[in-house]
């Protein structure tokens, strides 16, 4: 009888618990509902869409409505002047928990610089002086598989670009940028092996491919390529890379000796297109103004000025990979020779 007694206080009391907490969670439910109704917030929830329907009209405002409204009331007259000062106001520097900002750069007129590719300090006047005319003999094998490896590949070039010189500029580039970068990278890797400097040749390398870069940022500008010339640019450029890198590993001498006949081939090319410039057969038209502020010519340049300072890089880079091959044939390293820094 006792133990009946118990089981029955024991259930009731579990009973109630269950009751007292169910009427509490409804409770709360009700006043939370009642706090969001009169905030005019709620729109998710138990029962959200339903309550979005019985909302009135007044008070059922969306929340993008009442953004812009708190917007309206501290900014200028409208929101949409707001919007448009944001898309068109490109002088503001978003700032970040980093405190990085853009420079404030103007050039020598005072006009703002408009390149974040490179700064003013990268231009440069190209030394137009430099004797085109010059060639290194091959006299040793390794010259000699240079010289003939870099000859049979002009060999397919000429058949397929024939005189359209802006495009077989565009695909010498995308090539002559590739040799500077590995050489780099690889001498780079190698100082941090040794723990040695390098005698200044990373960052001459590293130059020559970025100048090579800004002559094929330059010819994409008077020269649109079509679908299947980016499609030959990706292929020639993923197996150079390769066999360059290759190549550089095994024999830095053939390597530089292979890009300086490389440079030779570029500056005969260069000189046709000047040729066909002159001749009439290529329409001299005004010099992009990415060249104009890179190589620092004036207002009024044309595309003969643009082709004559690429010319000029190509002869320096056409130097420095000799001279780099040389110091290897001496049975040296690079870095036990002053390296051209600054020699574009």
């Amino acid at each position: 009888m006792k133990r009946f007694v118990v089981g029955s206080a024991v259930r009731g009391l579990i009973s109630g618990g269950r009751k007292c907490s169910t009427h509490v969670s409804k409770v709360v439910m009700v006043r939370h509902l009642e706090a969001v109704e009169s905030r005019h917030e709620y729109v998710g929830g138990y029962g959200g869409f339903y309550w979005r329907r019985m909302m009135s009209s007044a008070s059922a405002a969306p929340l993008k409505e009442q953004k812009e409204q708190k917007e309206s009331a501290v900014a200028p007259s409208s929101v949409a002047e707001v919007k448009e000062k944001k898309s068109t106001d490109n002088s503001v520097a978003f700032s970040s928990y980093w405190g990085i900002s853009k420079p404030n750069i103007t050039r020598e007129d005072g006009s703002e610089w408009p390149w974040n590719c490179f700064m003013p300090g990268d231009t440069y006047r190209a030394d137009l002086t430099i004797d085109l005319t010059k060639h290194h003999v091959p006299k040793t094998p390794v010259d000699k598989v240079a010289y003939r490896t870099v000859k049979f590949l002009r060999v397919f070039t000429d058949l397929y670009f024939q005189n359209r010189h802006g495009c077989h500029a565009m695909m010498l580039e995308t090539v002559a940028a590739v040799p500077g970068m590995v050489g780099g990278m690889l001498l780079h890797l190698r100082s941090l092996r040794k723990f040695q400097h390098a005698g200044g040749w990373i960052k001459a390398l590293l130059e020559e491919a970025e100048n090579e870069r800004m002559h094929l940022m330059t010819v994409v500008e008077l020269v649109k390529p079509k679908w299947h010339e980016r499609l030959l640019v990706l292929t020639v450029q993923g197996v150079f890379f390769n066999a360059f890198f290759v190549l550089y590993v095994l024999s830095p001498k053939l390597a530089h000796r292979f890009v300086g006949y490389l440079e030779e081939e570029a500056v005969i090319s260069y000189t046709e297109y000047l040729n066909a410039i002159e001749n009439g057969k290529v329409e001299n038209v005004p010099a992009p103004a990415i060249a104009i502020d890179y190589w620092r010519l004036p207002k009024d340049a044309t595309l003969k000025d643009v082709i004559t300072v690429i010319r000029a890089d190509e002869a320096h880079h056409r130097d420095v990979n000799h001279f780099a091959s040389d110091i290897h044939f001496q049975g040296k390293e690079l870095k036990e020779a002053p390296a051209p820094l600054g020699y574009h």
